[in-house]
């Protein structure tokens, strides 16, 4: 599998005027953004709140524990503080240890884009005070995984349909046991990732494959999730292997969006 972080463009040749200044503006406005928003992270901890109950029962309980001075919250070997109380979020890397996921015919893999983006997500919330997990696929840990929220990174077909086969699609689990929390983290995804790339929603529905990924039936019920498909790998090409920190961005604003139980109206 190639390197996702070298990448090169189908074009070289091809002008992109904005790329440079978009860029420019994304790293000042980053970090300003990651600042504002760690201290959030920080204060929701210490304050042991929760919007909407986003806390799966054993992270809510163990952090209850802890800031109470329970023992429960205590290591029972060493008698120190457990330390497990970081909020959790898992990512999944679309086909990552498992197959290519969609191929062009020049051999880029959607695989490759897929690690890409979410390894950028991953780090991008690390900087925010979040633990996070970078899953594959058909990762173990997903069996009964515990977490604020699970997002799964895809992207679609390379293959032309026709002209307006371009954009995004998000969707939560059909039979999702939360829908109010699935919806509005889908919410969230849909108008962050749109607002910071540009992109649109694909106006086709959700395909069956992304509203039963196999990830929802195996996460714990508590662990709201969702999947998104960054793009098509054909019309969208550009954007998905020359500015994956853009979809990262727009992603990762989504998620923060849920969690901190912002507005998702798209009057941001």
């Amino acid at each position: 599998m190639k390197n996702p972080q070298n990448m090169a463009p189908e074009n070289p040749e091809q002008p992109m005027p904005a790329r440079k200044s978009k860029r420019a503006q994304w790293n000042i406005a980053r970090q300003v953004y990651m600042v504002l928003l760690a201290g959030a992270v920080l204060a929701t901890l210490f304050t042991a709140f929760s919007p909407l109950g986003l806390f799966p029962s054993g992270l809510a309980q163990q952090l209850g524990n802890i800031l109470n001075g329970s023992e429960e919250g205590l290591n029972q070997e060493n008698g120190q503080q457990n330390q497990q109380i970081v909020p959790r979020i898992g990512i999944v890397a679309g086909h990552w240890g498992n197959d290519s996921g969609a191929v062009c015919d020049d051999g880029l893999t959607e695989v490759e884009i897929n690690l890409n983006v979410a390894t950028r997500v991953q780090d991008n919330l690390v900087a925010l005070g979040f633990e996070v997990d970078l899953l594959e696929e058909f990762d173990d840990r997903l069996d009964g995984y515990e977490a604020l929220t699970v997002v799964s990174i895809h992207a679609d077909t390379c293959s032309f349909i026709d002209e307006n086969a371009s954009g995004f699609k998000v969707a939560a689990a059909l039979a999702s046991e939360n829908p109010e929390q699935a919806n509005r983290l889908v919410a969230c995804i849909r108008e962050r990732y749109s607002s910071e790339t540009g992109l649109t929603r694909h106006p086709s529905s959700a395909t069956a494959d992304m509203t039963s990924n196999h990830a929802f039936e195996e996460i714990h019920p508590d662990s709201t999730a969702a999947i998104i498909e960054l793009g098509f790998m054909n019309l969208d090409r550009q954007i998905l292997t020359n500015q994956p920190e853009l979809l990262a961005a727009g992603i990762t604003r989504g998620i923060t969006c849920y969690i901190f139980n912002e507005d998702a109206s798209g009057n941001n």
